[in-house]
């Protein structure tokens, strides 16, 4: 693999622990907590590739902690690796039940231990790309609707969690219809293709995005920026479009290609569900275009 994965360790035993460390440490990042509360506490603010988990430790034993990672929409596609010194096959069968993808006995070979977790990280790699795929605009290159919808209930419920705004913004190219209607669906596809990346590229930090929303419309999903902000990144989109310069001679309020944007915030007091951001950000998209278009309106 081309980046060096992240691999987490939890075992009790500090032995096994530094023994894995030492198998693991030449091809990955390698990582080790003790506990399985200790181990849950760590993948909420740390990403990780693949967990090497042991079955029987004090507190949470691994299976508890198995199927906390797997009802978790954050974690429950992170490969696990069982390591237990216990060799019964109904143990074993009742891990790769509750989604383990592999199961290793103690004492184990380290070359084995390589290979399986070599082997899962890749069939990991292999299954995130065919989710990338699925989630990317085939026209435009960015996130698209799938993506959109997944991506914004995860923020939506981090957001609830912690207590911080999140915001959602809704843009539509202005007068696109007359756009393609004049130049053809060609340049329209050009149109879409340069407004979709000059957009994305106003995006600094990982974890805003900007996805295609249907048709001429965008969206983009802002965690922890509040209204203020929320209209600070509004106008460096707007503003990127506008300099884009695109020739748009059928528009009825400009010489060039623009965009309308509507913004909805957690902090307005009027959303109390995901869907409802999108709502009130679509209401103030239409109060923009009302407004005679190339504007932005917060909710």
């Amino acid at each position: 693999m081309s980046k060096r994965a992240k691999v987490l360790i939890v075992d009790d035993d500090p032995i096994n622990r530094l023994v894995l460390e030492k198998t693991l440490k030449a091809e990955h990042d390698v990582f080790l907590v003790e506990s399985g509360e200790k181990a849950l506490t760590f993948v909420k603010t740390a990403q990780v590739d693949l967990i090497i988990l042991d079955v029987i430790m004090p507190g949470i034993d691994g299976y508890q902690v198995l199927v906390e990672l797997k009802e978790n929409p954050i974690t429950q596609s992170i490969p696990i690796i069982f390591i237990s010194a216990n060799r019964s096959h109904d143990d074993e069968a009742k891990g790769l039940e509750l989604g383990a993808m592999d199961y290793i006995t103690k004492p184990f070979s380290p070359s084995i231990v390589r290979v399986r977790v070599r082997n899962q990280l890749l069939i990991k790699q292999k299954n995130d790309l065919l989710e990338m795929l699925a989630s990317i605009d085939g026209l435009t290159e960015i996130p698209n609707r799938r993506y959109l919808d997944e991506n914004l209930s995860r923020e939506w419920r981090r957001s609830k969690r912690s207590g911080t705004p999140l915001s959602v913004l809704l843009m539509d190219i202005d007068h696109f219809k007359r756009y393609n209607d004049c130049y053809g669906h060609r340049a329209g596809d050009e149109c879409l293709k340069n407004v979709a990346q000059a957009l994305a590229a106003q995006c600094e930090r990982g974890s805003d995005f900007i996805a295609r929303y249907g048709g001429e419309e965008f969206a983009a999903v802002l965690p922890g920026i509040d209204r203020h902000e929320a209209m600070e990144f509004a106008n460096k989109l707007r503003n990127a479009v506008n300099a884009l310069n695109i020739e748009h001679k059928a528009s009825l309020n400009a010489d060039h290609i623009t965009i309308s944007i509507g913004i909805a915030t957690t902090q307005s007091g009027k959303v109390y569900a995901e869907q409802a951001l999108l709502e009130e950000a679509d209401l103030g998209l239409y109060a923009a275009k009302d407004a005679g278009r190339d504007r932005i309106v917060a909710r």
